[in-house]
């Protein structure tokens, strides 16, 4: 990173707050450079929005080949700036977000439309306002038609919209709109009392309680510069990487269900009820709530808790082995994942995607190796990645990382720390900015808290690892089949709520 930019752009750490005052507030053309510059180095962009009070934007860049993040901002004097989409496709969910919030319109945004509401304060009017995404692009030719799926679907699943471009039974293109059920997390964050927040951050996405969790306590100890014990770091360690498992463990079997290979699919469905059990153990609720609190935990574990997880665990890796082995030995189920719904890396890279899909592609992101905090920091994990980037390659990648976790949490019962779990929390910091990453089981969880002068939250905002990757579901489904979409989807398997907040 070149000094110039060293400047413009504040470096930090996961899970530190920093001063707004030094933060450099630039023009935009010094910003957009700045990006430019810092993703075509290797960074990618986490965290993108504005505070319309000041009209600024923010952004927060990884610099994982260095273990760093960056921050950066720039004051928009009019209702518009220039798009950095056509430039960086990364940024192009998150500017169709700033319009839709704040009313300041990205100029040049390439295709601007709303990303949860029907119409956004930056937004042209559309000619229908009956759903959050009213116009959907179009393939012209005599032989091309529309498939239009959902946002009501055939099982007990959330409300999503998937509109297909298909020539016969090939896909050309895919449109996703999403925002069906969007609650406004982020005002609730800023409305909200500070004990309600953490209740909030659980309900993000249900079946990332614990990585979202983490994320939001992690805000609220760098704001008040408080460190939890070894002890409450070990525990959120082990509910992290439960929660890794009873997910990785119910994609395997979905997966298998998809290409209807049953064995696995029904040992599956199973175990992974067993690991959100032990997750019980931890806390007396599958999901984990109510665990992860500013300043450590609020459940201890005794030596019968940590003899019974152990035996459990060695239960359920015996369990989790074989059926995802009859999985692997069955060539009909691989050729249904070999070369289907391919991601290549570039594209990977271009998109900014994260979690298990990039990892499929190649790329080695991961938070708890790239930006790690608390127990990660000192305890080192393996981040397997494959290389083809299909079905196979995001399955392939769940075994792995489930074989991963159930080492890292057996070491960490065998070791257990003495000490307590939970520390005070101090005053809130005033005009101050926090960034905090965790890496959830679909990838990279990110939330920002800026601070006013009187220390309560002027700012939050959350970016779920599906909002990168829903883009290269997008993408994988060029040139398939449309009946290859179940199977691809599943392979990355993204939350509508987690995107919708």
């Amino acid at each position: 990173m070149s000094s110039t930019l060293h400047h413009l752009f504040l470096p930090t750490l996961n899970g530190n707050a920093i001063s707004l005052k030094k933060i450099p507030v630039l023009k935009i053309e010094e910003f957009h450079s700045g990006i430019l510059t810092l993703v075509a180095s290797g960074c990618r962009i986490s965290s993108f929005f504005a505070v319309v009070e000041n009209s600024r934007l923010f952004v927060i860049l990884a610099d994982d080949a260095e273990n760093k993040l960056y921050v950066g901002s720039a004051h928009i004097p009019q209702k518009s700036f220039p798009s950095l989409t056509p430039m960086c496709p990364q940024a192009h969910l998150f500017e169709r977000e700033i319009a839709e919030q704040t009313g300041l319109v990205p100029v040049g945004h390439p295709w601007l439309k709303p990303v949860r509401g029907a119409t956004g304060q930056g937004y042209p009017q559309h000619e229908s306002k009956d759903s959050p995404s009213s116009s959907f692009y179009r393939m012209a030719g005599d032989e091309v038609h529309e498939v239009a799926v959902g946002p009501v679907h055939a099982g007990v699943i959330e409300p999503g919209h998937f509109r297909f471009q298909c020539h016969g039974e090939t896909v050309y293109h895919l449109e996703i709109a999403l925002g069906y059920q969007h609650r406004g997390i982020e005002e609730a964050m800023v409305k909200g009392s500070n004990r309600r927040n953490r209740f909030y951050a659980e309900t993000i996405a249900g079946d990332t309680t614990i990585a979202h969790s983490i994320c939001h306590s992690q805000l609220i100890e760098a704001l008040s510069y408080t460190k939890q014990s070894a002890r409450a770091e070990v525990i959120r360690g082990i509910a992290l990487e439960l929660e890794r498992l009873a997910n990785h463990s119910g994609d395997l079997g979905a997966l298998a269900a998809d290409v209807g290979f049953l064995p696995t699919s029904s040992y599956c469905g199973r175990i992974r009820g067993e690991f959100l059990n032990m997750t019980a153990v931890l806390c007396g609720n599958r999901f984990g709530r109510g665990l992860i609190i500013p300043g450590g935990v609020a459940y201890d574990l005794d030596q019968t808790h940590i003899d019974d997880l152990l035996r459990r665990l060695e239960v359920n890796e015996r369990d989790i082995t074989m059926a995802a082995n009859l999985l692997w030995d069955n060539q009909s189920v691989m050729s249904r994942f070999e070369n289907t719904g391919t991601l290549p890396q570039d594209i990977a890279i271009e998109l900014g995607i994260v979690g298990p899909a990039a990892r499929a592609s190649g790329l080695m992101r991961d938070v708890r190796f790239d930006q790690p905090t608390g127990l990660y920091r000192f305890c080192q994990v393996n981040i397997p990645t494959y290389r083809s980037g299909d079905v196979l390659a995001r399955a392939y990648i769940r075994w792995l990382e489930i074989q991963q976790s159930i080492t890292f949490i057996r070491r960490q019962l065998l070791n257990f720390p003495k000490g307590e779990i939970l520390q005070p929390i101090s005053k809130i910091q005033s005009d101050s900015l926090a960034v905090s990453l965790s890496e959830g089981w679909r990838g990279e969880v990110c939330h920002v808290a800026i601070t006013g002068k009187n220390s309560r939250l002027q700012r939050y905002k959350i970016v779920d690892p599906s909002f990168h990757n829903w883009s290269g579901l997008a993408y994988a489904l060029r040139n398939q089949e449309i009946s290859d979409f179940p199977l691809c989807n599943k392979s990355f398997n993204l939350s509508y709520c987690g995107f919708d907040l």
